[in-house]
């Protein structure tokens, strides 16, 4: 378990806190081949074994984190097409999770899915992956933006914009790929901006702070504080959400509050169903505003 943070310390302690023995992530994959005519299933069991040791044993930054620090998720392949014997279509679907302080519980900080079979990518057979920062591989520069994106989050939960650096390696993968083949790199590509250059650019433009800010409040000053401090950590989840309102209101249908709710929209109706009545009704005057695409779920918020 993470231990507190004291908010004016910010980023020097949260790098202490990630500060010990082992690489960064605790990375469970699965790869997934129901739609393909398998001829030899160890070859499979070989990619999937490759992933998980790439994601679980490549040092994506100069901190050292301690086994029980290392931070939890999951990657999901579902392979789609074999377009030759080395080149593949799939699905691809990562999340993340991280512990709540004072607690058992986990709280859930990326659950993305990309759009259906836009990951491309090539595989040889017991090849080891490995990550080179300044080429370009459309899986392992995949992996690691997944990877980078995933300890920025967490170090956005933990301290006030802390993520920075993280994020600032992914973008430089974005960067590099610019004129690769594979879709999913380019401004261009996705009108709805969900691929992965907007969701990197978005978190790094200065326009979108308060979002950063909101993650910060929403975890540190909120759900780590209702352990023993609950409408204290209520109210900061609130201010939160007021903060990710003030986002919307600068640009409606910004993929980054689809991220935030796909993320956290059972935890909120979770939690604010055992709320005040007036604090039910602000959260579900935001929460309905917001994330339009769950709204049938935030019915039980909805003052009577």
């Amino acid at each position: 378990m993470k231990k507190p943070i004291i908010a004016t310390l910010g980023f020097v302690l949260v790098m202490l806190v990630h500060t010990s023995y082992a690489q960064e992530l605790n990375c469970q994959v699965q790869v997934m081949h129901q739609k393909i005519q398998v001829v030899n299933e160890k070859f499979f069991e070989n990619m999937q074994n490759a992933i998980f040791e790439f994601m679980n044993n490549t040092r994506f930054t100069d901190n050292v984190f301690a086994s029980n620090e290392r931070i939890e998720c999951s990657i999901l392949i579902n392979i789609t097409q074999q377009i030759n014997t080395e080149k593949y279509t799939a699905t691809l679907q990562v999340q993340s999770r991280r512990p709540v302080y004072g607690s058992t519980y986990y709280t859930t900080m990326l659950n993305h899915k990309e759009k259906d079979n836009g990951f491309v990518f090539n595989y040889i057979d017991q090849q080891e992956i490995t990550f080179n920062e300044n080429n370009y591989n459309n899986l392992t520069s995949v992996l690691a933006y997944y990877a980078y994106l995933i300890i920025g989050l967490d170090f956005d939960s933990f301290g006030m914009e802390a993520g920075t650096p993280w994020y600032e390696k992914a973008r430089k993968i974005v960067s590099l790929a610019q004129n690769a083949e594979e879709q999913g790199w380019r401004a261009y590509e996705d009108s709805k901006e969900n691929n992965r250059y907007w969701i990197i650019e978005t978190l790094l433009n200065d326009s979108y702070k308060p979002y950063r800010r909101a993650l910060y409040r929403y975890h540190r000053l909120g759900l780590d504080i209702m352990y023993d401090k609950i409408d204290y950590g209520r109210t900061e989840m609130v201010e939160s959400m007021i903060q990710l309102k003030k986002v919307y209101n600068q640009k409606p249908g910004l993929f980054l509050l689809t991220l935030f709710f796909n993320a956290k929209s059972d935890e909120i109706i979770n939690i604010f169903n055992e709320s005040f009545p007036n604090e039910k009704t602000r959260v579900y005057d935001i929460v309905k505003e917001l994330d339009v695409a769950n709204a049938e779920k935030y019915k039980s918020l909805k003052p009577n």
